[in-house]
């Protein structure tokens, strides 16, 4: 036997094991790191957990509006069973309430760092048509919201062949795929760690027309309580 060669294959086998311990040991630091905001609502609490490693602005502009207390006191104004639940943008009594001005969208380098796609219980930015005029409102999916997802460009100028919604295009310019509104999709920064449950019963309460909002409001307000920092 080759004792030089077998001592060899032996640190090597060592050294890929302590790699692995050292990269689960840092994940879990990271978990252990990732800020936290506690919702108390009127239909119960739930825990949000942000990815500042994944969308460092949205999860600090979203961190702002918490520190502020901006969510305090709103609604969840939109709520589609089967879909998504949104509030963050006005109050008990229907009025918009002021914001800062937008964050710039972080959707597509979000998911190229590895950053979750809008998936149940995931945290989104809401926004218009605009994909960079995104400020206080956000949504939790409660379906796996695959359409929502920015769209990765591949490499290359031009693009050789990119694929989208069933058709091939070859050859593109590669500002013309950056810049597609509808490429953008919508920046998820966090997800529900606790109280899903909230978030379940939220989901299926009876909606109809309030305030300015033709349908998709609750008829029994949830209304935020309160916001807090918990990590």
């Amino acid at each position: 036997m080759n004792l030089s060669r077998f001592s060899a294959r032996r640190r090597t086998a060592f050294a890929l094991i302590g790699a692995l311990l050292t990269a689960l040991s840092m994940s879990q630091v990271m978990a252990q790191d990732a800020p936290k905001v506690k919702f108390s609502t009127t239909a119960g609490d739930f825990v949000v957990e942000l990815y500042p490693d994944k969308a460092p602005k949205t999860v600090e502009n979203f961190l702002q509006y918490v520190k502020d207390k901006h969510y305090d006191g709103t609604i969840f104004h939109r709520v589609i069973d089967n879909f998504m639940v949104q509030g963050g943008g006005y109050d008990a009594k229907y009025a918009e309430k002021k914001t800062r001005a937008p964050v710039v969208h972080e959707g597509r380098d979000a998911l190229a760092k590895g950053g979750p796609r809008n998936v149940v219980g995931t945290l989104a930015m809401a926004r218009t048509n605009d994909p960079n005029s995104a400020s206080a409102q956000f949504f939790i999916n409660v379906k796996d919201n695959a359409f929502l997802d920015p769209t990765l460009i591949p490499p290359g100028d031009p693009v050789p062949k990119f694929e989208y919604q069933g058709r091939v295009y070859e050859n593109t310019p590669r500002a013309s795929l950056v810049n597609a509104p509808q490429l953008f999709g919508y920046t998820v920064f966090g997800k529900v760690v606790s109280g899903m449950d909230v978030v379940n019963k939220m989901k299926s309460t009876p909606t109809g027309a309030g305030g300015p909002f033709p349908s998709d409001v609750p008829k029994t307000p949830i209304l935020v309580n309160s916001t807090t920092l918990v990590k």
